[in-house]
């Protein structure tokens, strides 16, 4: 396709539509017309990042699920709950806290119009794309530590390399958008709602986010 006639969309970057010096309610306006990659044509409408807009940790998940795209707001599904939840018993008040994802718009499988969406894993280029939406919110928000939440964030966050499995409960520290970063890596908790031991994923997303709370500590 020629450069000069593709749309926004084709060029998979959400750079274009990041203003510039905007705080976090005027990125939260912008990022509802962002037209970065393919994802918003299907979506409902644009995600944003919500929560305390100077909070020691943000948690940042993968993407939008079903409910969060018809409410427009993140983790307020089944995994949000039991994020919430986890989040008590590990000892980090919600109040503290940011919450994000690394890709902006619901992306879904859908074999009829009244059936229910199907969550599909965003690509590494979708990813790249919603990167300066991410990047934003880090400068803004300027957390003290970052909890990964699963594979896609974590890949989003640290590279096409990463694997939660052999790094959740660990504090990392590395840099990330030019800055010095600390991370906690961890499942995401609609991970721990597909486990068969559910009981035993819950208890390994506490433990990982109890090492989070030390690190705050």
């Amino acid at each position: 396709m020629n450069p000069r006639t593709a749309s926004p969309e084709d060029q998979y970057t959400a750079e274009p539509f990041v203003p510039g010096g905007a705080d976090l309610p005027a990125l939260r306006e912008a990022a509802a017309g962002c037209r970065g990659c393919p994802l918003h044509r299907d979506a409902t409408q644009t995600v944003f990042g919500a929560g305390n807009p100077h909070g020691r940790v943000m948690l940042v998940g993968e993407q939008p699920g079903d409910q969060e795209d018809r409410k427009g707001r993140p983790f307020v599904g089944p995994a949000g709950k039991l994020l919430d939840r986890a989040l008590a018993e590990a000892g980090i008040d919600p109040a503290e806290a940011y919450l994000t994802n690394a890709v902006k718009h619901f992306k879904f499988t859908q074999a009829e119009p009244r059936k229910r969406r199907i969550h599909k894993a965003p690509t590494l280029r979708e990813m790249t794309a919603c990167g300066p939406w991410l990047a934003a919110e880090l400068a803004l928000v300027e957390p003290e530590l970052i909890v990964v939440l699963g594979a896609t964030a974590g890949k989003a966050l640290l590279g096409s390399s990463f694997r939660v499995t052999e790094v959740r409960g660990t504090v990392l520290e590395t840099e990330i958008h030019g800055r010095p970063e600390r991370l906690v890596p961890t499942v995401h908790p609609s991970a721990v709602l597909r486990a068969d031991d559910r009981e035993g994923a819950y208890r390994g997303l506490v433990s990982d986010l109890k090492t989070a709370a030390q690190a705050l500590a």
